[in-house]
Order: C-alpha cells, then structure tokens, then sequence
C-alpha cells in the first residue's frame, strides 16, 4: 500500500498551533509535546489508510469524502479528505465543539 502526502490548509495548521499552545500554557511542555507525537502518528495512519477514517459529519456537513481521525488520547480530531494524489486535511478540532458549526467557519481557506 503507497502513503499518500498529507496537505495542510491554513486553517489545520492554525487550529494545530493554538492547540499546542493551549496545552503548553495549562498543561506544561511535556504534554504538549505527547500531543504533537500524537498528531503524527494520527497523520502517519491517515496517509497509509485514509478510507478508515469515520465518514460520520460528510452528509450532514454536504463535504462528500470528508472523514475524521481522532488524536490519540487526545479529544481532538483531524478532519481530511483524500483527494487522488494527497489528503487534504481542513480542520484539526477538539471534539467537545459544535464540528458542524466551526467546520461551516466562513471566511476560512
């Protein structure tokens, strides 16, 4: 099986930012950084089998092939779409959020 490369919008790379800095400021750097090994390994599984990623918001959200991984112990949840060469990661949200709503942001990428 080939990985496919993993592509960032502007709004994953944000999303991932302010998450690190979160736990960096309330939890300290040595679980920020489990977050981070966590992220990619997320990542890492997403580009070697994208379809096992849970289709769950793709109707309700009318983003036909979106799909979601969880992070880990982590309550985040990267939001992708595999395109023929690459998978096109959105959002990266913690999943206590309204996802449909942050997922329709207007104004993003």
């Amino acid at each position: 099986m080939s990985r496919k490369p993993i592509v960032l919008r502007e709004r994953a790379r944000r999303d991932m930012e302010e998450a690190v800095d979160r736990y960096l400021a309330e939890a300290g750097s040595a679980v920020a950084l489990s977050f981070i090994g966590a992220l990619e390994d997320a990542r890492r599984q997403i580009g070697e089998q994208p379809g096992s990623g849970s289709p769950r918001y793709a109707h309700e959200l009318d983003i036909p092939g979106l799909r979601f991984r969880s992070v880990g112990k982590f309550p985040y949840l990267v939001f992708y779409v595999e395109r023929e060469t690459e998978i096109d990661v959105w959002r990266v949200l913690h999943g206590a959020r309204d996802i449909p709503a942050w997922m329709r942001n207007p104004g993003e990428d």
